[in-house]
């Protein structure tokens, strides 16, 4: 990107000279000027430069008026300012430091003196730069990153991720010998809603479900969308008993559930499965979710709007 400077002195004279000398040597690719620190600081609104070299005394505005009208504007406050100031003024000096300069030159000034401080200022400048475009690009990419982990509509996780997850804390509970539970939920007769209300009120109704769910689970409890209506919820350091007490709670939650017309009259019921790692039989995420399907389905056909659990005689494994 092309770089800039500008110049704000009341003195045609050192205003030339420092233009010369950074143009000559290409240090930037543009150099502007302003003759106050008012026109200065309607300059850089403008056009924000990479370095402002700013003198202390001037007329209408001085240099610390342009300095503190710089720290009003947040915009501002990353473009280096080199103060011009007289070699026997400590004093202002100081205060220019303590207003927000980064550095000062003294006149009459040195060119080889000017040249490396401009130098050292840009450099520093285009490092910050280009940290800052680091960070956004970082943040950008972490943004999407979270956003393909989410389901749109019920901002719970989406199946891969929570695949993902779930294959994580079962390495987790091997690694500390610890358990855990996953719910499968199912919203009962849901074709049946979106064919009578539309699939824009069935998708309220997952809406809704999925913020219930949030509103029971613990803090570090993880709910997704599995697919369709269906959604599967992981419950960290939970035996079964525990699971199913957490079951029972969603199944009251979800019933529980009221809607605005034109779906006011609609009561939502769903059918629960709940499966415990480890359990005898189940040593995998596949087996798990095998345990948690077939619990599923015994819900169903027992009459939905209710919460099962499997024993291995019932599902069957390895027979």
């Amino acid at each position: 990107m092309p770089s800039s400077i500008i110049v704000i002195d009341d003195s045609d004279t050192i205003r030339n000279q420092v233009i010369r000398i950074v143009m000559e040597l290409a240090l930037v690719d543009n150099c502007s000027e302003a003759r106050d620190g008012l026109e200065g600081f309607k300059s850089i609104l403008n056009a924000k430069p990479d370095l402002i070299i700013c003198d202390l005394e001037m007329p209408r505005m001085d240099g610390f008026g342009f300095l503190q009208l710089v720290k009003t504007r947040e915009e501002l406050l990353d473009i280096p300012i080199i103060i011009l100031t007289s070699s026997s003024d400590r004093e202002s000096k100081i205060r220019g430091l303590e207003e927000g300069a980064c550095d000062y030159i003294t006149k009459p000034f040195d060119a080889a003196e000017l040249v490396a401080r401009v130098k050292i200022h840009l450099k520093i400048k285009r490092l910050q730069d280009e940290l800052k475009r680091a960070i956004k690009l970082k943040a950008k990419i972490e943004h999407f990153r979270v956003l393909s982990n989410i389901d749109s509509l019920t901002n719970l996780c989406n199946r891969r991720f929570f695949m993902e997850i779930l294959e994580n804390e079962l390495q987790r509970a091997d690694r500390l010998r610890a358990c855990f539970s996953l719910i499968i939920l199912d919203v009962d007769h849901f074709k049946k809603i979106n064919d009578i209300y539309g699939h824009q009120s069935g998708d309220r109704v997952l809406a809704a479900v999925a913020e219930t769910l949030l509103g029971v689970l613990r803090r570090y409890d993880i709910a997704s969308r599995y697919g369709g209506d269906e959604f599967a919820l992981l419950l960290p350091a939970t035996p079964l008993a525990g699971g199913l007490d957490v079951a029972e709670r969603l199944l009251v939650a979800v019933n529980a559930i009221t809607f605005v017309p034109p779906i006011d009259n609609l009561v939502v019921t769903a059918s629960l499965g709940v499966a415990t790692y480890p359990s005898p039989q189940i040593d995998s995420v596949a087996t798990l979710f095998r345990a948690a399907d077939c619990s599923l389905y015994k819900a169903k056909q027992n009459g939905k709007n209710r919460v099962e659990t499997v024993v291995i005689s019932e599902w069957g494994v390895g027979s």
